[in-house]
C-alpha cells in the first residue's frame, strides 16, 4: 500500500463515522425537564371529554408489562418513532426499564429512582403510555397514587386481558398523532402557539449542560405541519374516578403506608379497589361495616371488597359484585364468600364515605389490606379502621381534576359505550354459551 493509498484510510473512516448518527446510551435525571403540561377538558354534548393541550405535550412516560420481551421491542419501535417524528418530546422510562433498554436507543432517555424521589413524576410527566394489559395500566396508575393530578393515559392493549386498553399497538402511530395534536389549531395558529411555549419549556440559566432544551430541536406544533386536526377535535377521553382509602388506628391516627405519602389523614388514591382479607387466618373475619356514617351491618366473610365502577369487572365480578359502566358515579361493596347468605353486593353512591372496622370478635391477629391489587405490607389490627371517600373530579364546568383520563377511541357519536360493550361481549364473554 502506497503511503498516499495509506493516508486515505482513516479520513475515509473519520467520515462515515461523522455521517452516521451513533447510538446516545444515555440515561438522565428527570429532574433536568421542563415542568409538566396541565391540559384542559373540554366537556361536549356526548359523555366524553375532549382534551386540549395549552401547548404540545413534552414529557411521555412509558410504561411497559414486565418479562415480556416482545413488549420491549415495541416499546423501542414507539420510543423511536416519537422523538423522530416529534422533535420537542422526551422519553421517561422507570428506572428498571430504562437500565435495560437505553442501550437501545439513539436518544437520551429520562427517569427517576422512586425510592429516592417517590413523587418525581407528578411535576414532570405531560402524558403516560402504557404498553401491556390491565395490571399495567392499574401500575402506571399507582405511580401517582398521591398526585391529585394525574397525566392523561394511552393504553395499548398487549396483555393477557386488556379490558381497560382502548388500542391495538398497531394502531400507535395514529393513536399516538390524535393525542399529541389535541389542541393544535390549524394554519396560522401553529406559529403563535410555537413562540408562547417557549417561555413555557425553558430551563433556568443555572441548569446543567446535556438537559433537555440542548437536543429537542424544532418545537411546537409548528414542527409537524400537516397532522392538525383543528381545535375542536381533541382526543376524546373518558374519566375514570377513584376512591380515596386510608387505614387509621381505634384513635384516629392515619398509618396508611405507600410510596411518597407524606400528608396525614388525606388517604392515597385507588383506580379498581381496597380488599381487605383474612389472608393466611383459618377464621373468617369480623367486619363491623359503616356506610354514611351509620351502622350497616356486622359482616362474617373471607373479605370485603370496596371498588371504583372500573374495577367491577375485577376481582369484585369474581366475587359475585355487578358489572357498572365506568361513567356512572358509584362505590361498589362486595363481600367474599359471606358466612350469611343474605348478604349480597351494593351499589352506593358515588358520594358515600364507607368505614369498615376490625371487630374485636375477630379470631384473627389481623387482616391483609391490599389496594389494586397490591398489597400494602402492613396488616389491620382489630380496632384499626379502612375508610374510604370519594374523589371530587368536577369543580365547575370544563374544570376537571382528578380520576384518571383515559384516551378513548374515536366514534360516530362521541360515546363511550362501544369500546365497553365491546370489551363485555369480546373480552369477557359476557353470557357465553357453555361449549362454544
Amino acid at each position: 500500500m502506497t503511503m498516499q493509498a495509506f493516508r486515505r484510510v482513516p479520513s475515509l473512516a473519520l467520515r462515515r463515522c461523522f455521517s452516521s448518527s451513533a447510538p446516545c446510551h444515555e440515561i438522565r435525571d428527570i429532574s433536568a425537564l421542563s415542568r409538566r403540561l396541565i391540559p384542559k377538558y373540554q366537556e361536549s354534548q356526548g359523555e366524553l371529554l375532549s382534551l386540549q393541550w395549552p401547548a404540545p405535550p413534552r414529557n411521555i412516560l412509558l410504561v411497559r408489562k414486565d418479562c415480556a420481551p416482545a413488549v420491549t421491542e415495541s416499546l423501542i419501535e414507539f420510543a423511536d418513532h416519537i422523538t423522530s417524528t416529534y422533535p420537542s418530546t422526551a422519553v421517561v422510562l422507570e428506572s428498571k426499564t430504562a437500565a435495560e433498554v437505553h442501550s437501545s436507543l439513539s436518544f437520551p432517555v429520562y427517569t427517576a429512582s422512586l425510592d429516592e424521589t417517590p413523587n418525581a413524576f407528578h411535576d414532570k410527566i405531560d402524558l403516560t403510555v402504557t404498553l401491556g394489559g390491565d395490571g399495567t395500566i392499574l401500575h402506571a396508575s399507582s405511580l401517582f397514587a398521591t398526585c391529585s393530578n394525574v397525566p392523561p393515559v394511552l393504553s395499548f392493549s398487549m396483555g393477557t386481558l386488556g379490558f381497560l386498553s382502548e388500542w391495538k399497538f398497531s394502531e400507535f402511530k395514529r393513536a399516538f398523532r390524535e393525542v399529541y395534536m389535541s389542541g393544535a389549531g390549524a394554519g396560522d395558529r401553529t406559529s403563535v402557539l410555537e413562540e408562547e411555549i417557549r417561555p413555557m419549556v425553558a430551563l433556568p440559566q443555572s441548569s446543567s449542560p446535556g438537559t433537555q432544551d440542548e437536543s429537542m430541536g424544532p418545537t411546537g406544533w409548528s414542527s409537524v405541519r400537516g397532522k392538525s386536526m383543528g381545535s375542536t377535535r381533541g382526543a376524546p377521553i373518558l374519566m375514570r374516578n377513584r376512591l380515596k382509602v386510608g387505614l387509621f388506628t381505634g384513635d384516629g391516627r392515619e398509618t396508611t403506608l405507600t410510596r411518597g405519602k407524606s400528608d396525614q389523614g388525606a388517604g392515597v388514591y385507588v383506580m379498581n379497589e381496597l380488599l381487605i382479607h383474612r389472608g393466611k387466618e383459618p377464621h373468617l373475619a369480623v367486619v363491623d361495616i359503616f356506610v354514611g356514617g351509620r351502622y350497616l351491618t356486622e359482616a362474617v366473610v373471607d373479605g370485603i371488597i370496596i371498588s371504583t365502577p372500573t374495577g367491577s369487572t375485577a376481582y369484585s365480578l369474581s366475587s359475585g359484585g355487578s358489572i357498572v359502566h365506568p361513567l356512572v358515579p358509584s362505590i361498589l361493596l362486595t363481600p367474599i364468600c359471606a358466612r350469611s347468605l343474605s348478604f349480597r353486593p351494593l351499589v352506593l353512591p358515588l358520594s358515600t364515605p364507607i368505614t369498615l372496622r376490625l371487630s374485636e370478635k375477630n379470631r384473627g391477629r389481623e387482616l391483609e389490606v391490599s389496594l389494586d391489587g397490591v398489597n400494602l405490607g402492613q396488616g389491620m389490627a382489630i380496632g384499626m379502621e379502612a375508610r374510604v371517600w370519594n374523589e371530587e373530579m368536577r369543580h365547575g364546568q370544563n374544570e376537571w381534576h382528578g380520576g384518571v383520563p383515559s384516551v378513548m377511541r374515536r366514534s360516530m357519536g362521541g360515546e363511550a359505550h362501544e369500546g365497553w360493550v365491546g370489551g363485555l361481549n369480546g373480552l369477557l364473554k359476557f353470557n357465553h354459551p357453555f361449549g362454544e
